[in-house]
């Protein structure tokens, strides 16, 4: 069984090494450890944060496969690689994370990868395995319910406790200069006010989150995500729910039996009428997942998400 530990070192994850991959007007930055011959595990981040979230998570998981942690394009240090109007839709940033993962691939050996995503980048996992099935053997959806099924589905105490969701998508620069102006306020906002509170982090992670949110670029990516979730990325599920589009590689979903996904949605129901092979269960903790119950996740990740890779 792995078991939990924290490894932030240096600002960085312990025994990985960094990575930046450049490409058209973007790169992609984040830390990899590679084992040999082993399958390989990409990890998605969620917001506001970066690919820190995994720093309990990622070293333990290295004992068994290759593991990338990324930044999300616009997040962190990462960037879109077509800085143009549909740069953060989920489909544009699904597309510069695989190409990463190919020239990743090339360059130590591994093919088609694992996706665990959290939050913002479950949601561009979700997106990734609609649109390249062929790339992903497995993925592991965290704490989110569908994006069409939570918009359509607001109430009002959701859109309270979801306020950014509303927020963010108002036209530049209001939400840009709000956030500017006192970033880490925002953060604490948006953060702080879930079920575990600031305590939940690492002091060097957080101070991580923190710096990065304070880039005016980080702030407008940002912004840009959400927007492109309340726009064209809807657009893109209605016409996959039209055409009976479902998703067909195997797939896991954890969620928070504190937060705010399991208070408003199922998580489980919604994703099965999405795709064919779901399984998933509720963690005892909020909306962190990977930061607040690391050791809950690392078990699950094991023995029922990855083991099948390990046969």
């Amino acid at each position: 069984m792995l078991t939990a530990r924290v490894a932030v070192t240096g600002g960085g994850l312990a025994g990985f090494d960094a990575v930046r991959l450049d490409f058209g007007e973007g790169r992609l930055v984040g830390e990899v450890s590679v084992r040999p011959c082993a399958p390989a595990v990409l990890l998605l981040h969620g917001h506001p944060q970066t690919h820190l979230i995994w720093h309990h998570v990622a070293p333990a998981l290295a004992e068994w496969f290759t593991v990338v942690a990324l930044d999300l394009p616009g997040y962190g240090d990462s960037r879109p690689s077509d800085p143009g109007a549909a740069a953060m839709t989920k489909r544009a940033m699904a597309s510069d994370l695989d190409e990463g993962m190919r020239r990743l691939g090339e360059q130590h050996g591994f093919g088609p990868y694992a996706v665990v995503a959290h939050d913002r980048g479950a949601r561009v996992a979700h997106r990734l395995l609609a649109d390249r099935p062929d790339r992903v053997t497995r993925a592991l959806l965290m704490d989110i319910a569908p994006t069409l099924d939570m918009y359509e589905g607001t109430t009002r105490g959701y859109a309270t406790a979801y306020w950014h969701w509303f927020f963010l998508i108002q036209r530049e620069p209001l939400p840009e200069r709000l956030v500017g102006a006192d970033p880490d306020a925002y953060l604490d906002a948006v953060m702080g006010s879930r079920h575990a509170g600031l305590a939940a982090f690492d002091d060097e992670a957080l101070a991580a989150y923190r710096a990065a949110l304070r880039d005016p670029e980080v702030v407008h990516w940002m912004c840009e995500d959400y927007r492109a979730s309340a726009g064209p990325d809807l657009e893109l599920d209605r016409a996959d729910r039209e055409a009976g589009r479902v998703v067909t590689t195997p797939l896991r979903v954890l969620w928070g039996a504190r937060g705010i996904v399991e208070r408003y949605f199922d998580p489980l129901a919604l994703w099965s009428a999405l795709a064919t092979d779901v399984s998933g269960r509720a963690l005892d903790c909020g909306h962190y997942l990977p930061e607040e119950a690391p050791a809950e996740v690392l078990t699950d990740v094991q023995e029922e998400f990855l083991a099948p890779l390990l046969t």
